[in-house]
């Protein structure tokens, strides 16, 4: 997790690396209790001691990704560290590892998960209210969408590392996914007269459904 040497961490540290890495790899269900502790090298005795149960230790990696997600975020924007290849390049593997462990939270379906997806929703709507204000009308759709496009992608890790031609895991595949990223979110992909043209058909079909919702009231309220 790209954390200090891993001998320096604390055994309940090690074993929750251990179990994001084999809960992205294989599932909440399919990583074991003795899985994660031998790749922690404890005892699953002491795992238990420590997180109770498979699904307390599950509850405590979500925690931790998602507050370790927060925390990367504002170091590289509010520490300037946005073109700092050396410090992007140490954090890079730990902003991976948490993303695929997010990633196979969500496929896997746990409610905690679900929690996770929503808190990183409200801390981006946050984020945008406090750094770019006025950005959009519509904050939490607009959130939602970044999220879920940034999650989508290591959930689509097999065809999207088929397409490009590396594995999107890989160093090489990585970088050529943030580049494609970085270049869709710097260009406008609408002309301005495009963009007026579209918000406003939308906003003409979002009128015209409350309106209709309005002026045709359900069956049961006409008897």
């Amino acid at each position: 997790m790209a954390r200090p040497a891993y001998e320096d961490l604390t055994a309940r540290a090690r074993i929750r690396d251990a179990a994001l890495t084999l809960f992205a790899e294989r599932g909440i269900e399919a990583a074991t209790i003795r899985d994660i502790a031998k790749a922690a090298g404890v005892s699953s005795g002491l795992v238990r001691h420590h997180f109770g149960s498979k699904e307390g230790l599950r509850d405590a990696c979500d925690a931790y990704a998602l507050e370790r997600l927060k925390s990367l975020k504002q170091e590289v924007v509010l520490e300037g560290h946005l073109g700092d290849a050396g410090f992007l390049t140490a954090i890079h593997p730990t902003v991976l590892s948490l993303y695929r462990y997010l990633v196979r939270s969500l496929l896997d379906g746990s409610p905690a998960a679900a929690a996770m997806f929503d808190d990183l929703v409200k801390f981006t709507e946050q984020w945008i209210t406090h750094f770019i204000p006025g950005l959009t009308t519509d904050i939490r759709a607009y959130s939602a969408v970044l999220v879920a496009m940034q999650i989508g992608m290591l959930g689509m890790h097999e065809p999207l590392s088929r397409s490009l031609g590396a594995d999107i895991l890989s160093r090489d595949g990585n970088l050529r996914l943030m580049r494609a990223l970085v270049e869709i979110h710097s260009t406008t992909l609408m002309t301005p007269e495009q963009t007026s043209e579209v918000t406003s058909m939308l906003d003409q079909l979002q009128n015209g459904q409350s309106n209709k919702d309005i002026k045709e009231p359900s069956e049961g309220a006409t008897r």
